[in-house]
């Protein structure tokens, strides 16, 4: 029952990262800390500008950053600085060349981490009572415990994303890792559920069609797809707004790029696919209408948040709101992939 419990709360907290991440992509806040793990070398981060800069007779501490000269200096131990500003105290942070600080950046990226690290608890506490929960199972034992090592795999990609100054390719492959521990997190649920014996009627009724699970195999991983050109379609438009501003929104896609027109023409491909995938749920009987129609509505939602932001200018809230649906619909498609799978009484479509 509590490992149940605790793998509820881990499904909630790392959506909740990745909203909270998508916050962070919206507001350009990924650097508001530049360093890692801590914030301006801060276990609680600065509020006023004035804390990062250098001061005399000041005692820092080991690992402290002040901003120097539109540069970062951090400092290698402890030390108390003197009536001027001594070089040879302090360090060039040299993992990149980012130096500002906007209160507002900070504290939301702060606050991103910060949702990060507290769901690790319910995390660990579940890994400790899987070896009760899951006894006699020691596959699913370690299915369990791989979720602390892919989350510090997480915390290190997001550690490298800052390390290298939001290079498009690692935030990409950062969203794809937590899709992935997302997918594993319902794959235990699922088989939670079967050990508990709390599936409801329909679910131990439902038909085997080895076409329909095939279908939602290729629709999966097209989505995977659509997300990772999603993220260079956004670092296109991060540039574009470094180059014309955040008030003129109307040139964020003016000139668009070419993976605008593939991820555009590719949802296109991923729209009719699951509409097919729906249909022949309905016409087979096949069992998955509940959770097929909130894929449905993910999807509409994706295709009524991307023309917003072609076609309107980008409206507030609705770049976080587009990639947080889309890893809403992984979880859905991959969810009735798990259940499409064949059970022992189950049987075939004629």
């Amino acid at each position: 029952m509590w490992y149940r419990r605790l793998l509820k709360i881990s499904i909630i907290f790392l959506y909740l990262i990745i909203i909270a991440g998508a916050v962070v992509r919206m507001t350009g806040s990924g650097m508001g800390c530049p360093d890692w793990p801590q914030c301006f070398g801060y276990l609680v981060p600065p509020t006023e500008e004035s804390e990062l800069r250098w001061e005399p007779n000041h005692l820092y501490e080991d690992g402290q950053v002040i901003i120097l000269e539109e540069s970062l200096r951090i400092a290698p131990t402890d030390f108390t600085s003197g009536d001027s500003y001594n070089e040879a105290n302090w360090e060039t942070y040299e993992k990149h060349d980012y130096a500002s600080f906007n209160v507002w950046h900070t504290w939301i990226e702060y606050i991103n981490r910060l949702v990060t690290a507290l769901a690790g608890i319910p995390m660990l506490l579940m890994v400790i009572l899987a070896f009760w929960y899951w006894k006699g199972n020691k596959w699913l034992i370690f299915a369990t415990f791989m979720v602390l090592p892919l989350m510090l795999f997480q915390a290190w990609l997001g550690k490298q994303v800052v390390d290298s100054n939001l290079l498009p390719v690692k935030i990409t492959i950062h969203m794809i890792a937590a899709l992935f521990i997302v997918a594993l997190l319902l794959f235990l649920w699922w088989k939670s559920q079967i050990k508990e014996g709390v599936q409801d009627t329909l679910s131990r009724k439902r038909i085997y069609d080895p076409r329909f699970k095939n279908l939602i195999v290729i629709a999966s991983l097209l989505t995977l797809v659509q997300i990772a050109l999603g993220t260079q379609v956004r670092q296109y438009v991060d540039e574009r707004v470094a180059e014309v501003g955040y008030e003129a929104k109307s040139l964020w896609l003016d000139p668009a790029t070419i993976w605008f027109y593939v991820h555009r023409s590719f949802s296109i491909l991923v729209t009719l696919l699951n509409l097919y995938i729906f249909w022949r749920n309905r016409s087979l009987f096949l069992g998955h209408t509940k959770l097929l129609n909130w894929v449905l509505i993910f999807i509409g939602l994706e295709v009524v948040t991307g023309i917003a932001m072609y076609y309107i200018d980008f409206p507030f809230g609705t770049q976080p709101l587009h990639l947080v649906v889309s890893s809403l619909l992984f979880g859905a498609q991959f969810y009735v992939l798990l259940e499409s799978f064949p059970k022992r009484e189950a049987l075939s479509p004629a």
